[in-house]
């Protein structure tokens, strides 16, 4: 399983296998973000309390992340962390849309865009967070997550 971990609390990587939730189960991850927009595992393989939270993304310039998938997964990660638990936010490798997620999750918790950016490419060296459409989102949704 390829993941990094950026801070205490979030998790980022690739796309675990249904083998790989025991992993995170016990690294203390309660909240699961994929951001895949195909791949979706089947109900009943994860050990409770693991939760997913599927938010249908393309990895394409022409189809940017939805704001709205950006706001509900990173309140759902505030509120795991609030009562202690993990999160791991993937995509298909685990350098772009999970990599947004992930920058606005931090941003949730008070990091400038580019303090989050910078974290994430320093813990995850594949992460790409300066792709145009990755980081026109991370921008939009930090003026959106303060407006």
């Amino acid at each position: 399983m390829d993941f990094s971990q950026i801070t205490n609390d979030l998790l980022i990587g690739s796309m675990p296998a249904a083998a790989d939730y025991d992993l995170l189960h016990c690294l203390g991850v309660r909240l699961v973000l994929n951001m895949r927009f195909a791949r979706r595992l089947p109900a009943g393989l994860f050990h409770p309390p693991v939760q997913v939270l599927w938010l249908r993304s393309l990895d394409n310039p022409l189809f940017p992340i939805p704001l709205k998938f950006l706001m509900l997964g990173t309140r759902a990660a505030l509120s795991t962390i609030a009562e202690g638990g993990k999160v791991y936010t993937h995509c298909a490798y685990g350098r772009h849309r999970s990599v947004a997620m992930g920058a606005a999750i931090l941003i949730g918790q008070g990091y400038t865009p580019q303090e989050a950016m910078s974290l994430i490419k320093e813990k995850r060296p594949q992460a790409d967070p300066d792709a145009f459409y990755i980081k026109s989102r991370i921008l939009a949704f930090a003026k959106r997550w303060k407006g």
